[in-house]
């Protein structure tokens, strides 16, 4: 199956210099691929030259004349920025020339655009950011990361029932194990709007597991395939463990650098050390879906490099190929019609 995305190339904190090479990696990986690169067609043309008469036909250039810059508030984007690469990748979904959209840019700017651009899937008040974490389990996947400060009982209920769309796109698994994240696994815990999107989820008809603790998200006794949270617990989580993964890193390697006997220690132990680094290695992880929109928007990490820029170009070809958005749509419908029989 053949897919089309937009790249917003000048996107992120590296722009062309990252977004060009994963570009050109992936159509050579995928054959059904066509991509096209959203820009500064001067500095694009210079750079894909060679790519242009390599991949004729399945690489293309779409000229924008405006950047949307990663410290830019989102409100002052969306409104001077209409010809920035990155509202231009947001366009060409809308408008039905590409099937998703691939952005390293402004997260704040990004989901204001794509919302105003592309709109809500009927039955969702809210989007949601849902992004993948290393587990001992292998990963686990988690929302909402960021894009909600707050969210009611409902909000909750209806990022769990597009969670579970995308597990289920992504893993390849039929009934995903979901978890609501909390302060505790017994009932009585948690707030009021926790302990009401728990009854919702219960009489939901998904494979809801209970209330899991933020040690579940990576290390718990129980494999949970989707963790459920409003935006302000989800980013504070996902931050809290970025930085825990950067403290390790580096006090790990402070402790090899001691002397020469840390030193021969560490060369021992590289072939292990190597080993666990790749398997929580966070580019292999990279790439966020804003799921509630009519469209498909992939943002990756503003600083990532080019191998975890082609990850998140790879989850927009498979949430393509799944049809996430029509499965969504098709998931909240079912969902509404069993509300209202009750």
């Amino acid at each position: 199956m053949s897919s089309t995305l937009s790249i917003d190339a000048m996107g992120g904190d590296f722009g062309p210099q990252v977004t060009v090479p994963a570009s050109l990696a992936c159509l050579r990986k995928n054959p059904d691929l066509n991509l096209i690169m959203v820009g500064d067609e001067a500095v694009l043309g210079n750079l894909l030259s060679q790519a242009l008469v390599e991949f004729k036909g399945r690489i293309s250039i779409q000229h924008a004349s405006q950047v949307v810059e990663m410290d830019e508030a989102p409100q002052k984007a969306l409104k001077n920025k209409k010809d920035s690469s990155m509202r231009v990748a947001i366009n060409l979904v809308q408008e039905g020339k590409a099937d998703a959209c691939v952005s390293a840019g402004n997260t704040g700017a990004l989901m204001a655009t794509a919302r105003f651009v592309l709109k809500m899937i009927p039955g969702i008040e809210r989007p949601a950011i849902i992004s993948t974490l290393p587990s001992t389990f292998g990963h686990t996947h988690m929302l909402d990361l960021g894009a909600n400060v707050d969210s009611s009982a409902e909000q909750l209920y209806q990022f769990a029932v597009m969670g579970e769309e995308v597990v289920k796109a992504v893993e390849k698994i039929e009934r995903p194990r979901i978890g609501l994240l909390n302060i505790g696994e017994e009932d009585m815990k948690g707030n009021e709007q926790v302990k009401a999107a728990a009854k919702l989820l219960e009489n939901s008809g998904l494979n809801y597991i209970g209330y899991v603790e933020g040690n579940s998200i990576n290390a718990g006794n129980v494999k949970v395939d989707l963790i459920v949270a409003d935006g302000f617990v989800g980013n504070v989580a996902l931050k809290s463990i970025e930085g825990a993964a950067k403290m390790i890193g580096g006090k790990l390697k402070d402790s090899f650098s001691q002397n020469w006997l840390t030193k021969l220690a560490g060369l021992i132990a590289y072939p292990v050390l190597k080993r666990f680094k790749d398997s929580i290695d966070p580019r292999l992880y990279n790439g966020a879906s804003f799921i509630g929109l009519r469209g498909l928007v992939i943002k990756s990490h503003g600083g990532a490099d080019a191998l975890a820029f082609e990850t998140a170009i790879h989850l927009a070809e498979v949430e393509v190929a799944q049809g996430l958005i029509r499965k969504i749509s098709e998931k909240l419908e079912l969902a509404l019609a069993q509300k209202v029989d009750e």
